[in-house]
């Protein structure tokens, strides 16, 4: 049995069990992302009505809810749900939570496809879908194929992609097996933001990170951590059309390395800093 709370005494519960967890400014955005999605309370609504009493069905969940957010489970697996490029998606923890850094990978596809005629598009490691149904939102006559190892996340991507009414060719591929490749056709523009980690940083990641989200979808072995970059220049010798494009989301620390990869092949390549200052993107022209 849990004790009768008001909606701000449980508020008040979640601020102080999460402030040491994580810094007061976090903290309270994932208290307040949690009251709204599990009372439909809003910051400012529980200081106007927050001396409502719960109700004993919304107490059990709070309470579950709360050791969930202390174990370190990210907010997104917790609600089910992320935001990324202003659509909302379906998240588990077979697909990796969209992040603010590839909403810009993203952007500047859709400014390439925008100004193209040719919109064959390649999006390689899917996860939740989130890349080629944020560039067809916005670019309506691109024909995207998605592909991923998971079968998991490609259900989540489907789900995703029927939620938003966006039509796009889902494949369950291991694409680093390159006779997996003749499945696949020509494209004007491969887009990635493949596993790049090496196994040897996970003790640096932070634990919701490391603990909680797909390892397939983030680490690569330490002695091969341009491993997905090689197999896409490889793919691309093939399968790029003339006068396309690659987009990629690079580690910080080897987005020079990505970029010489291409540039000793004879591509064109550039490196583009994110909003942190930091080379996350390497973009090729054939």
């Amino acid at each position: 049995m849990f004790a009768v709370m008001t909606i701000k005494e449980n508020y008040k519960k979640f601020l102080t069990a999460l402030d040491g967890i994580n810094d007061k400014g976090e903290a309270a955005a994932i208290s307040n992302i949690i009251f709204e999605y599990f009372t439909k309370f809003t910051k400012s609504k529980i200081i106007t009505d927050g001396n409502i009493v719960t109700n004993a069905a919304t107490e059990i969940k709070l309470h579950e809810v709360l050791q969930k957010l202390i174990k370190g489970v990210p907010v997104q697996y917790v609600t089910g749900q992320a935001w990324f490029y202003n659509v909302l998606f379906s998240v588990n923890d077979h697909v990796l939570i969209p992040r603010p850094e590839t909403e810009e990978l993203v952007q500047e596809a859709i400014e390439f496809l925008k100004k193209s005629t040719f919109k064959k598009v390649l999006d390689v490691g899917t996860g939740s879908g989130c890349i080629p149904i944020a560039i067809k939102k916005n670019v309506y006559d691109a024909i995207i194929t998605s592909i991923d190892v998971s079968a998991g996340a490609l259900y989540i991507a489907r789900e995703n992609a029927v939620a938003n009414n966006t039509a796009i060719h889902f494949i369950e591929i291991d694409f680093l097996q390159e006779n997996n490749w003749n499945q696949l056709k020509k494209y004007d523009l491969i887009i990635s933001n493949p596993p790049y980690i090496p196994e040897n940083e996970k003790k640096f990641l932070d634990k919701n990170v490391a603990h909680y989200e797909p390892h397939l979808a983030l680490f690569v072995p330490q002695n091969d951590p341009l491993l997905f970059y090689r197999k896409i220049l490889l793919f691309a010798d093939e399968h790029l059309e003339k006068n396309g494009k690659i987009f990629l989301e690079t580690h910080e620390d080897l987005a020079k390395e990505t970029a010489a990869l291409f540039l000793n092949k004879n591509y064109k390549a550039s490196i583009k800093k994110d909003m942190f200052e930091k080379e996350r993107m390497v973009i090729v022209n054939r």
